[in-house]
């Protein structure tokens, strides 16, 4: 497949999921498994752009030109046919919906693909249509809609690909599994096998189906509208909280929680110090504010802190809906995607979460088309105190956190925020200014 290889070269830095932009890919051929649908391909490529590299999926298809949607199109195949992104082919959505909602396997010997259905009493009709959800940046999820008696269905496929499972498949399974309605029902899942070049004979999850919210909007926009009309959003903010606080209960249950070492500390510590350096190196107006950002951080380091378990990792209004049936559902549960998974894996703090859902709140004050920039602020204040009131009530006293362990992590999380508007959005990078302003005062 050495054409193809150079095909996907040129295509994939111009796909939203590829990772390493104004870069030309450097591609080896990891696995590839032939599926049960007329000339398609599931291909794990490497490329070496990076260190570490990355692992992608793209799945493939041969069709004639007049069968290939003109942004699917990857280059020319033999025979006057073309390759295609397979994610928009209806035979390989048809197969990867039967997989998720009844299991399948393909491939043999050191390379396989198992797929399982987590929940097969509750899809029973055939799937009618499908389509790729737009605007994703690091995936590619398909939303199938079963013909009539059936339920919609979402499968994420994992362009990214790790050895193991993926905290998304991992943390929301075990969450549904324990009967939790602030997650979506999983339906099934997608996991295959591949040699490394090194050798090494590995396993890691390539897709995750879930229950789909029909017509349901993300807390975002609620929580946006909300501001823009004056509407009071202290009680919606508190049921948030307690949701919040529930998932981190039964995460806590269902996976192993420790004591924080010293290494802990001086770890977490250390990525707040690193992350402040590079603040202070691409956002000047930090710079009068960066010996008491240190003294909030160390205060941090020195407080008590909780027993570290397994968290979202990346929770902000946009990862919630808001449903009729369920009321808030917490979504993907993959962590910061520029993380390294293997940090993602492993126990956290569980007070970024809440500190990552105050910045959120935040946010909205920026957003927000309105002249009262007071009346926005109190909307603000309010809806985070009652979001971590209901926090408060869902887990107890016993395990709060100490005030000055919260406040160096929202404070890293608007360090982080600085960094990123100065490089992506300068007009927005007013907000994490004016909170960094709020947190960590400069000296008068």
């Amino acid at each position: 497949m050495g054409d193809l290889l150079d095909l996907l070269t040129v295509w994939m830095p111009q796909q939203r999921w590829y990772g390493s932009k104004g870069r030309q890919p450097r591609l080896t051929l990891i696995a590839s498994w032939e599926l049960d649908a007329p000339g398609t391909h599931l291909l794990l490529v490497q490329d070496a752009t990076t260190a570490p590299p990355v692992l992608y999926q793209v799945p493939v298809v041969e069709r004639t030109p007049d069968a290939a949607p003109s942004p699917s199109v990857i280059g020319p195949a033999a025979e006057g046919r073309v390759w295609m992104d397979a994610t928009v082919d209806e035979a390989f959505t048809d197969l990867l919906y039967r997989w998720v909602t009844a299991g399948g396997s393909a491939g043999s010997g050191d390379a396989t693909l198992t797929a399982t259905a987590l929940d097969p009493a509750r899809l029973s009709a055939p799937a009618a249509t499908a389509r790729v959800l737009s605007g994703e940046q690091s995936n590619t999820s398909i939303i199938y809609r079963p013909a009539e008696g059936g339920e919609p269905v979402i499968c994420k496929l994992f362009r990214q690909v790790n050895p193991g499972v993926n905290p998304d498949v991992e943390l929301q399974s075990a969450l549904a599994a324990g009967g939790a309605r602030f997650v979506p029902a999983s339906v099934g899942e997608v996991h295959g096998t591949w040699t490394t070049p090194s050798g090494e004979h590995v396993s890691g999850s390539l897709a995750f189906a879930q229950e789909f919210f029909e017509g349901v909007e993300d807390a975002w926009r609620v929580a946006l509208r909300a501001a823009e009309d004056g509407e009071d959003f202290a009680e919606r903010a508190r049921l948030l909280g307690e949701s919040v606080g529930r998932m981190h209960l039964a995460l806590a249950e269902s996976f192993p929680t420790r004591e924080p070492g010293e290494g802990d500390r001086a770890a977490v510590a250390g990525a707040w110090n690193r992350r402040l350096a590079i603040a202070l190196a691409e956002v000047p107006a930090l710079a009068p504010h960066a010996d008491r950002i240190r003294e909030v951080y160390a205060a941090g380091a020195q407080a008590a802190w909780p027993p570290l378990q397994r968290v979202h990792g990346d929770l902000h209004l946009g990862q919630v809906l808001d449903t009729a049936e369920n009321g808030w559902v917490l979504l993907d549960f993959e962590g910061e995607p520029l993380r390294p998974i293997a940090e993602r894996l492993l126990p956290d703090v569980a007070v970024r979460d809440v500190a990552g859902m105050l910045r959120s709140f935040d946010y909205v004050s920026g957003a927000v088309e309105s002249a009262d920039a007071v009346a926005v602020r109190a909307w603000v204040i309010a809806a985070q105190q009652a979001f971590l009131d209901g926090y408060a009530d869902a887990i107890g006293p016993e395990r709060a956190s100490a005030p000055e362990l919260l406040a160096a992590f929202e404070l890293d999380k608007a360090v982080y925020e600085a960094i990123y508007e100065a490089r992506n959005r300068p007009d927005w990078i007013g907000i994490p200014l004016a909170a960094i302003g709020r947190l960590a005062p400069r000296e008068a």
